[in-house]
């Protein structure tokens, strides 16, 4: 095989549209490793819409080449693809580690799987085997199944049996694991305050888990520890051998987005760098490559092995791991859409006495989401509004003494996202309480200290169906 067709195949770019350009085609016959799907490739509509025309995307990429791998970050909850426009129809991993049932995790992995399958994608970038080991944590949050690592550890397992028994391949990220952090590695590098020796008793529990249960991928975190070094993960040998020979894994490791800021520098020396150190698959799907972007990669990495730089051996083992993902899945019966809504219900926490007097006015205090989650749409409003006719939907914008001249003796529902990290939401709430109203807190993020409400609803996550059974439930409180 070719330099540049090795070098192509270790290659999964994203790209702009809801059809594949020519370009893009010729690329894929050519051995481009694969590409993945973001929320810019899915057309916004009902389900069934938005599965055909990706179903219709992806025939025309396998149409180049059977066995191109089809990525996408299906994680389920906060972080969807398929479900861009309108919210998951699952809810995400913290729901399903608060419902605490392992089968209902692989149920619900096999549904996201099956569906995955049925439109053409090989390889689900799912589940996050990071732990929640800071409140103050800006990007992983309720997309982690908890803070225990043996708990976690066993849903992560559990999610990746029901994703990989359908046959798309599952990925256990973010190693070394980003529980720990306080920086989102889409904006700036972070630097672990862990030893190594506390992150093999902790952080790596739910990786190992992974690897047990078969996991044939696993992600790089852009995450830098400093007893290996000043390197983040991606780019560190010391860390791929970690992963290699500590842990025992045997398949594809796939970077984390080299685009990110946390890499730096040059797009083709972090490549380059991420090669060497013994990664696999390179993702460069955040921002979008055209054909001359690719060229430049494919020629730089070229430039590499043939100056010494990077081995020939290792890129062919590389490219050969990648490919490994391309493997077109068979089409499943096993998809459930009932199935979401049936684990947020479980899921759902409610502390307090919850009661609700005439048609509850609710107050959803929107933040801006990460780049993982982006804009997906988010609040309970429009549920409860659905359920309680005369709901009073009052703008995010709005003041405590606003919030109480509306409320005039209704109860009022305040609806946060990780209310603890963001302290004009909670000094408002708090401010809604000192008033005396009558004051139910939906928090949709991972819970966080109590702001002194009369009832509480922890959704875990701020999934479609995790909003929904919040509504319902507060629906049924009604007197």
């Amino acid at each position: 095989m070719s330099l540049h067709r090795l070098a192509s195949g270790v290659l999964l770019p994203g790209f702009h549209g809801t059809t594949a350009p020519d370009w893009l085609l010729k690329r894929v016959a050519d051995g481009l490793g694969g590409v993945v799907l973001f929320g810019r490739n899915v057309v916004a509509g009902t389900a069934e819409e938005t599965d055909a025309q990706v179903t219709a995307l992806n025939a025309q990429l396998r149409g180049a080449r059977a066995d191109v791998v089809i990525g996408i970050d299906e994680e389920g909850g906060d972080v969807t693809r398929l479900d861009y426009g309108r919210g998951s129809e699952v809810p995400g991993n913290h729901a399903l580690g608060a419902a605490g049932d392992l089968g209902l995790t692989r149920e619900v992995a096999a549904s996201i799987g099956s569906r995955l399958a049925a439109c053409g994608v090989s390889l689900n970038l799912a589940p996050s085997a990071d732990l929640v080991l800071t409140l103050d944590d800006p990007v992983i949050g309720v997309r982690s199944f908890g803070s225990d690592p043996v708990a976690a550890g066993a849903h992560v397992a559990a999610f990746v049996e029901g994703m990989q028994a359908v046959g798309v391949a599952a990925c256990a990220k973010h190693f070394p694991g980003h529980g720990a952090s306080t920086v989102d590695s889409h904006a700036a590098l972070p630097v672990l305050p862990r030893s190594a020796a506390e992150l093999a008793a902790v952080e790596f529990v739910p990786f190992r888990a992974a690897v047990q249960a078969g996991v044939r991928s696993v992600m790089t975190g852009h995450l830098v520890v400093p007893e290996w070094g000043p390197e983040p993960a991606t780019l560190n040998p010391r860390a791929l051998r970690v992963l290699r020979e500590d842990l025992g894994f045997t398949g594809a490791v796939i970077t984390d987005g080299l685009d990110m800021k946390a890499v730096g520098g040059d797009l083709a020396e972090g490549s380059v760098r991420a090669l060497v150190a013994g990664v696999d698959a390179l993702c460069l799907g955040g921002e979008p490559l055209d054909d001359d972007g690719l060229r430049w990669l494919v020629d730089s990495i070229v430039a590499a092995v043939e100056s010494g730089v990077l081995p020939r051996e290792r890129l062919e083992e590389a490219a050969r791991r990648t490919a490994a993902l391309g493997t077109p899945p068979s089409s499943v019966d096993g998809h459930d859409p009932s199935l979401g809504l049936k684990a947020a219900r479980a899921a759902l926490e409610v502390r307090g006495d919850l009661r609700v007097s005439g048609a509850p006015v609710v107050l959803d205090l929107a933040v801006e989401a990460s780049i993982a989650v982006g804009d997906v749409p988010w609040g309970l409003g429009p549920y409860l509004s659905e359920l309680v006719p005369g709901t009073t939907v009052l703008p995010p914008s709005s003041s405590a003494d606003e919030v109480a001249a509306v409320a005039s003796g209704r109860t009022v529902v305040v609806v946060t996202r990780e209310a603890h990290r963001h302290a004009w939401a909670r000094d408002l709430v708090s401010a809604l309480v000192k008033i005396g109203l009558d004051l139910v807190h939906v928090e949709t993020g991972v819970p966080g200290p109590d702001l002194g409400t009369a009832a509480r609803v922890d959704t875990h996550g701020g999934s479609r169906v995790c909003l929904r059974a919040a509504a319902e439930r507060i629906a049924a409180a009604g007197t």
